[in-house]
Parts: structure tokens; sequence; C-alpha cells
């Protein structure tokens, strides 16, 4: 096996594209080491990202943005005051991930480039409107989370390229988000359905939103049809039907140990309602 430290994204590509055999971005390691250790996977190659300069800092951009560096742990996006209360839906979703000791090292890059369905945090950033930028040896890209997995365990990621940095955008007036998942026990568990959910309000009408949904579908989706469910209401019983209605009809979960296809696309119109009522009382104030 061969140990990388490159000192910056476009050095780690060089890399990357070069390499012999399977090989491994490090950024926190909550799933490549485990993997290792239970030797279900070794790499030839593990390219550590953490000595790049600006992994670790989470940025205020000009815009009212926020970047994020990819070896940000959920811990920390948890403990930046001004980041969860702009954003305490994407925030929460990633501090749902694991444990404690697991929180001190996960990252929303981790998390997504996993390609798991069942991924907490994705959702939440679909909603939120999020994009990632990618570095390859063509240069650098900017993708919206949504277009990144495209199946369990695999991306849309060429040969050479890698996430550099998470790009939330500016929160904005009278707006906010919420996550929910439900699972079989209380804590540390694998979603068996999650709903992510962003809007904003002109007084008490919904004028923006996007709704995540994960472990429903080979990837987690963007539900366009459950957003516009909404808009333009004021989150009364009937838009809350609507917006369930469409929810449920985007599911195409599989039948598991876990549960049923009948329960998850039940369940994904019944947390939409929950979180959708959250984010409203959140952009409220």
């Amino acid at each position: 096996m061969k140990y990388h430290k490159p000192q910056d994204f476009d050095e780690a590509s060089r890399l990357a594209a070069g390499a012999k055999g399977a090989t491994r971005f490090l950024a926190g390691g909550t799933d490549v080491l485990v993997q290792m250790r239970a030797d279900v996977f070794t790499p030839d190659e593990i390219i550590d990202l953490k000595h790049i300069p600006g992994v670790k800092d989470i940025t205020r951009r000009a815009d009212g943005g926020w970047t994020i560096g990819i070896a940000v742990s959920g811990a920390e996006m948890s403990e930046h005051a001004d980041l969860h209360a702009e954003w305490p839906g994407l925030v929460e979703a990633m501090d749902l991930i694991g444990s404690t000791q697991v929180q001190g090292r996960a990252t929303l890059v981790g998390n997504l480039c996993n390609a798991s369905p069942a991924a907490d945090s994705v959702p939440a950033m679909i909603a939120a409107g999020v994009t990632v930028t990618v570095t390859g040896p063509n240069g650098s890209r900017e993708v919206a989370v949504e277009d990144i997995p495209t199946g369990p365990g695999k991306t849309a990621l060429a040969r050479g390229e890698l996430i550099s940095a998470v790009n939330i955008p500016a929160r904005g007036d009278h707006g906010g988000d919420a996550y929910e998942r439900f699972i079989p026990r209380t804590e540390m568990d694998i979603a068996v359905v999650g709903v992510g959910i962003n809007l904003r309000l002109d007084g008490d009408t919904v004028t923006e939103a996007r709704v995540g949904l994960g472990a429903v579908a080979p990837t987690a989706l963007l539900v366009q049809e459950a957003a516009d469910a909404i808009i333009g209401t004021t989150l009364d019983d009937a838009a809350l039907d609507k917006l369930a209605a469409a929810t449920s009809a985007a599911c195409k979960p599989i039948n598991d140990k876990r549960g049923t296809v009948e329960f998850r696309t039940h369940v994904a119109g019944v947390l939409a309602r929950r979180v959708a009522l959250t984010a409203y009382k959140r952009a409220k104030g």
C-alpha cells in the first residue's frame, strides 16, 4: 500500500489520476478505515487530504454563504454558532451520524461520496441547495449535491476527480430548514426514511422550497413536485396533504428487514409534513 500526503488539491488530483489499483481519499476516515480494519476493502493507494491548507476551515463568503472545508467534522459544524443558527436542519442532519467519537471525524464530503442512499446529510444538503467544488485533471467545476451520487456506492466523479470544497448558499431573510429521519432504534442507526426541507416566506406564504428525500431510492432525491405542492401556500392542511402525497409518490424503495416498500412510502409522507412545519416555524423566526 502506498500513502500520499499532497499539499494541494491539484497534486491530489494528479496522484489519483496516475494511481495504479484501488485508491481512496482520506479526510475523516470513518468509512475507509472501518472497511480496512474489517478486511472489507484494502486500497492500493491512500491519498491523505488532511494536510492541505483550508480543509479544516468554516468560512463565511462575501456573498453571505459558507464554504466548508472537506475535513471539517460534524462536531465542528455543530459547535459553529453562526452556521448552526442559519442552517440548523443541515447541521442537525450531520449531527445524527454515528456516535460522539464518529462525530469528531465524520465529514459532509465523506457522507456524500460514500454514496449510501440512506446518508443523513445528503437530503439536508440537497434541500439547502448545497453545491460542491470538484477538482480534477481538467480543472475545477461546481456540481449540485444531488448530481454526485449515481447509485449505491457510486458517484459521478471521474478518474482523478475529488471534492475540494462544500458550498452552502447564503441563508437570506425569512428562510428555514429542517431534517428528520425514521430509524428503528433511538440513536446510532441508519435512516429507513429521511426528509430535508428548506423554504422561504413572504409574510405567511411560502415563496421558495426545496425537498430532499433519502433512503427510499438508489440515491437521495430532489423532489420538485413536493416543493411545488407548498409554494404559494401558507402551509395549511391542504398544502401539507399535497406535500405528503407528492413525497410518497416520489419513493422507489425496496423491501428489506428494516422496512417494507409500503411502510417507507407512508413514512416519507408523514415525515414531510412534520419537517415542513418545523422549517416553516424557523422561517417565521
